[in-house]
């Protein structure tokens, strides 16, 4: 069985170095001083070898499984993963041309070594399985230095050919850097991949979600808020309660659809957090989301009506509603073709980015958009969590504020009274405390951060 992070992190010291087995001959090597060292066992010419990965917690159980999988990558190609690891630090610090090296495989299998402790494990383990998909059954026993770029673009026109143009543009930016990284090391004199730019086929125009002009927000709130389209009123309490969490939250329909209650943290604290784990997301890494008080009142709610582990359970015992539960309400509500549910990040993306009150990283992590750029560092759930709960708790205050009803009441005669135009005693108007745009294109609340 595999090891947790606290078996390791907890483990005692003892008099004697002892083993913690993780598995496929991975283990920790735990030291009388208290330091834990990654080992893998493997066996290479009959004969038992042992690979040294690295210390814990440097190196994380993730990574130390990634870097045992290399490994065996090569001990199936019939290289010993010991002696490729001597000969690249060889390299390094000598310029030393290993000739083991000389195939493409080994040589992506090094770069991609090279990088990975800077990576995020999820994003490291998509590029290196890219490779091995698409690329190493042409190239990956090829000498680099006989690869033509008319071999490396029927690479990429192949994975063109099953649509996938963005990975298409991936791989051929990984060859690239494979052979960047082969140049400076002395593998390779050329990178072959450097002028394809112009032969790969066009990626197609993004087709944005529909949803309604961020003017007419209110207006869709009050559709929500008032929907009954189904038969029973708890059906239309759960339905309900799904377009709006999801709309509060910015989450995508499947995230929102398989919520079970224990993500949900903290939520009689003053830090809540509804935290998504790397195999529900779609960019396979873990999510944080802020709660707002409004959204945590929600939970709280369906905490409180629901039986199951599901926080939006549907028709049938122990699943979730179905994909289309929220999609088909918007249709009954009027909405087919004006607003669809993914198209609700659309608009809290408009009104986030036109308020001008806020960071485009922090819509960016809000929304869990993927960032492969290099130089930003390696994705952090945790980055910007203070701006972004401030930034969604003035989005469920934009929404509470359109879910009023609009009554001749004494409390909104005077939220009218406050927002008319202050005078002075000449007739010139005072500026206004909350601005005079319309509170859906300023964040309820706030001053510029």
């Amino acid at each position: 069985m595999a090891l947790k992070d606290l078996e390791i992190k907890y483990a005692a010291r003892r008099s004697k170095e002892y083993k913690l087995f993780d598995g496929d001959g991975l283990y920790v090597l735990v030291k009388p001083s208290g330091s834990k060292l990654w080992r893998y066992k493997y066996r290479f010419d009959g004969k038992e070898r042992v690979l040294c990965i690295g210390s814990y917690p440097a190196i994380t159980a993730v990574v130390a499984r990634q870097k045992r999988r290399e490994a065996q990558h090569l001990l199936d190609g019939g290289i010993d993963p010991a002696a490729v690891k001597k000969k690249n630090k060889a390299a390094r610090s000598a310029a030393d041309v290993p000739a083991v090296l000389n195939l493409f495989e080994p040589i992506a299998r090094a770069w991609h070594a090279n990088r990975i402790s800077e990576l995020d494990p999820a994003h490291a383990e998509r590029v290196i399985s890219r490779l091995e998909r698409d690329v190493f059954p042409s190239l990956g026993a090829r000498d680099v230095a006989s690869i033509t770029p008319p071999e490396v673009l029927a690479v990429v026109r192949a994975v063109e050919a099953r649509g996938a143009l963005d990975v298409s543009r991936r791989v051929k930016q990984a060859i690239s850097q494979i052979f960047r990284f082969a140049i400076a090391s002395g593998w390779a004199t050329s990178d072959p991949a450097i002028s394809l730019n112009d032969a790969l086929r066009p990626k197609p125009r993004v087709k944005h979600m529909a949803r309604v002009p961020l003017k007419e927000l209110p207006e869709l709130v009050r559709a929500i808020d008032a929907y009954d389209g189904e038969e029973t009123p708890r059906r239309r309490d759960v339905t309900r309660d799904a377009l709006f969490f999801t709309l509060q939250t910015w989450a995508r329909t499947s995230e929102s659809r398989f919520a079970t209650f224990d993500e949900f943290e903290d939520l009689d604290g003053p830090d809540p957090l509804w935290r998504l784990s790397a195999e529900r997301m779609k960019m396979e890494r873990e999510h944080l989301v802020p709660l707002s008080r409004e959204v945590v009142e929600l939970v709280r709610r369906r905490r409180r009506e629901t039986n199951g582990n599901f926080l939006f359970p549907g028709a049938k015992a122990g699943s979730p509603i179905s994909e289309n539960t929220m999609i088909f309400a918007l249709y009954r509500l009027g909405y087919r073709s004006k607003q669809t549910v993914h198209g609700f990040r659309g608009l809290a993306s408009t009104w986030a980015n036109e308020a001008e009150h806020y960071n485009s990283d922090w819509v960016e992590m809000a929304l869990a958009h993927e960032d492969e750029n290099e130089v930003r560092g390696a994705y952090n759930s945790a980055l910007y969590l203070t701006p972004r709960r401030r930034m969604l708790s003035d989005w469920s205050k934009l929404i509470a504020e359109a879910r009023r009803p609009e009554k001749d009441t004494e409390g909104s005669r005077a939220r009218e009274a406050s927002a008319r135009p202050r005078v002075r005693l000449g007739g010139e108007p005072l500026p206004s405390a909350a601005g005079r745009e319309p509170f859906w294109r300023k964040a309820a609340g706030s001053s510029r951060r």
